[in-house]
């Protein structure tokens, strides 16, 4: 029968519906499961059968279309449960942050899709039974590859859901995340065969369930192993962590910069008063190229409180270079006036009492459509359509990931008889920024050139009380465990926090609250398996999935070859 614009559309059987209808109950129950295995919600464990009821569901059908239309419906649920807040939704909310918002929760679920297309390319080039057991190698593949195009987005890596897990969690300073979402799909492939071996035979045992048993148990076995012989570190220095809670709408509109400094000052100082060595302020502090020339004076109160009370001054600021020559500016520098040309970058900078050196750190991990349009090198009038009101959205890359080096701090030891003793001596920070924390082996990059301390700042208060935050501070609990070191979070507007090397949350803020944290960080030097080889499972991954994807299009040209021969014989 006809349907609309004319076109004949397929009835179907009452029988066929009902399968339908079923089918479709399957995917959104798997895309529910999935959603709830996340953060803020404690619920990890479901991710473990999450991907059952679609299994099923695409096991069963034979065309991409049909995987891939069921597929995006799972996705889409998945999506919209943990990714809802990403428009921020607040009444200040920039409307374009909106837009993008409410285009993610559409785009990213098909995104998604690009795992199930790789099964369906193995389906047909290897069969059914080889496509499912390699379906967790295609998901990997593809989140490795979310995390590196200029639409990089991967906030979503499974194992983000098992953060609340944590013994579960403890065998990524093997296996990194990556590793870890390989663990999570093999569980549930090997659990979808032990349904379908038990719906055949009525046998509840079978070797599917027993493997599917095995992993889970060596994993978690190894994760109470590390709990248990984990030994505290010797080593310790005492942070303040800065929370001020600022508008993060109304600051880049701001006109008294020296109230904003006041408010800084003022909790910076009372961390100083608990003993705090190192005082780190959240993402762009201040909303001003502060080292541009033209805040002498709020630089000089800065290094005075620096100097005045011997610490050190780690802050997220906005900076700037300026070339007044066109020859020596940079390929991405961007005009001003004339034949002035700039690059800015969201930075870290570093205050020491000791020299008048700032040392800085650029972003190089910027957040898609909000600190930079993707592909404006390719595509320069995309940098003019799309821009926030809060004029944030062309920050450049940068181009090290420079580790801080702190000199002659005050150091807690203890000794043989567990004395503790102050000593001075050097400390190595990997400072990150933002949305820079959700990238294993980046983060891992800064570990590698010596980081015993990691440090994120960031500004989480854009999408107000809603899971964002949340899911922000547990995502830098894998990296706490990844490389066994003691991560810091100073944020705007919270969650600010400390994290020990086994994942634990020590202490913590409350968000939107203006308030500071004194904390004890431990400082450790050794690297784990996963610091030293953080690409192992991503790669192995890429590589099967590649070697899939090359099988499937000989086979099709195979195909089209040899049946245009058959038909110029005929």
């Amino acid at each position: 029968m006809k349907g609309l614009f004319g076109r004949y559309k397929i009835v179907l059987t009452p029988e066929q519906r009902k399968k339908r209808n079923k089918d479709v109950a399957l995917v959104l129950i798997s895309g529910f499961l999935m959603g709830i295995s996340y953060p803020p919600l404690p619920l990890p464990y479901f991710i473990f059968i999450a991907f059952v009821p679609l299994l099923k569901v695409i096991d069963e059908k034979e065309t991409l279309g049909e995987i891939n239309r069921y597929s995006y419906l799972a996705f889409f649920v998945f999506t919209l449960i943990t990714l809802y807040w990403v428009g921020s939704w607040t009444k200040e909310a920039d409307p374009f942050l909106m837009i993008s918002g409410f285009l993610l929760l559409f785009v990213n679920p098909a995104l998604y899709l690009i795992p199930t297309t790789i099964y369906f390319f193995c389906k047909k080039s290897l069969g059914k039974k080889v496509a499912l057991y390699l379906f967790p190698f295609f998901w990997v593949s593809f989140e490795y590859l979310y995390s590196l195009t200029d639409l990089r987005f991967p906030w979503l890596i499974l194992a983000n859901s098992l953060v609340y897990f944590n013994t579960f969690i403890q065998i990524t300073d093997v296996v990194g995340a990556y590793g870890l979402s390989l663990i999570v799909l093999f569980i549930n492939v090997l659990l979808f065969n032990a349904y379908v071996k038990f719906k055949s035979t009525h046998k509840i045992l079978s070797l599917n369930l027993c493997a599917a048993s095995l992993i889970f148990v060596i994993v978690f076995s190894y994760g109470l192993f590390k709990r248990f012989s984990n030994h505290p570190s010797l080593i310790k220095v005492k942070l303040g962590l800065i929370q001020p809670d600022l508008n993060p709408w109304a600051k880049w509109e701001v006109s008294d910069l020296s109230e904003l400094l006041n408010i800084y000052l003022r909790l910076s100082q009372a961390a100083v008063d608990q003993g705090a060595k190192i005082i780190i302020w959240p993402e762009s502090a201040l909303p001003v190229y502060l080292l541009s020339g033209n805040y002498e004076y709020e630089v000089e109160r800065i290094k005075n409180f620096v100097r005045n009370n011997k610490i050190y001054l780690l802050t997220g600021m906005p900076d700037a270079n300026f070339y007044f020559d066109k020859t020596k500016a940079p390929k991405d520098a961007k005009p001003l006036k004339g034949n002035v040309f700039y690059t800015s970058y969201n930075s870290i900078l570093l205050f020491s009492p000791f020299t008048e050196e700032i040392q800085k750190y650029q972003k190089i991990k910027l957040v898609p459509f909000g600190e930079k349009v993707p592909f404006v090198e390719e595509f320069p009038f995309l940098g003019d359509l799309i821009k926030w009101q809060v004029g944030i959205s062309s920050w450049n890359e940068g181009k090290d990931t420079v580790v801080f080096k702190l000199a002659n701090v005050d150091l807690t030891i203890k000794n043989p008889s567990q004395k503790k003793v102050i000593i001075s001596g050097e400390i190595k920070v990997g400072g990150l920024i933002c949305i820079e924390s959700i990238y294993p082996d980046f983060v891992a990059s800064f570990v590698q050139r010596g980081a015993n301390l990691i440090a994120v700042v960031t500004n989480d208060s854009w999408y107000g009380y809603s899971s964002g935050p949340f899911q922000h501070e547990a995502i830098s609990i894998l990296r706490a465990v990844e490389n066994r070191r003691t991560v810091v979070r100073a944020a705007n507007g919270g969650v600010s926090c400390i994290i020990n090397p086994l994942g634990k949350i020590l202490n913590e803020t409350k968000l939107f609250t203006k308030s500071f944290l004194v904390v004890d960080a431990g400082i450790e030097d050794n690297l784990t398996f996963y610091t030293k080889y953080p690409l192992i499972f991503p790669l192995t991954s890429s590589f099967v999935s590649i070697t899939i994807i090359l099988l499937f299009t000989m086979k099709m040209l195979y195909h089209f070859f040899n049946h245009k021969g058959t038909k110029r014989n005929e």
